[in-house]
């Protein structure tokens, strides 16, 4: 088992994060262990490959890690929109 990251260090995550180191360490396995969920489809999220390179959402790693709701979306969760906001029309 390798070293995990903290919450801090999750939530400063860009919007895609490489498999290895990142993904790895957030779930607490070993390289070859990440790599062997991802072959086999085993991990909880989506793997995003790039070329040789994978990678994966980090708003799926929050989701995964419980740092979000489950039903939330990543972005503006709980902020209004447009169609929302009342309109203030005079006739």
């Amino acid at each position: 088992m390798t070293a995990g990251l903290s919450v801090a260090e999750i939530l400063d995550l860009p919007a895609l994060v490489p498999l290895w180191p990142t993904v790895g360490k957030a779930i607490q396995q070993a390289e070859s262990t990440t790599y062997q969920l991802a072959k086999e489809g085993r991990l909880p999220f989506e793997v995003i490959r790039f070329g040789r390179r994978r990678y994966v959402r980090t708003v799926d790693l929050h989701r995964f890690l419980g740092l979000i709701p489950e039903n939330s979306e990543a972005a503006g969760a709980g902020t209004p929109t447009a169609s929302s906001e009342p309109t203030n029309q005079t006739t």
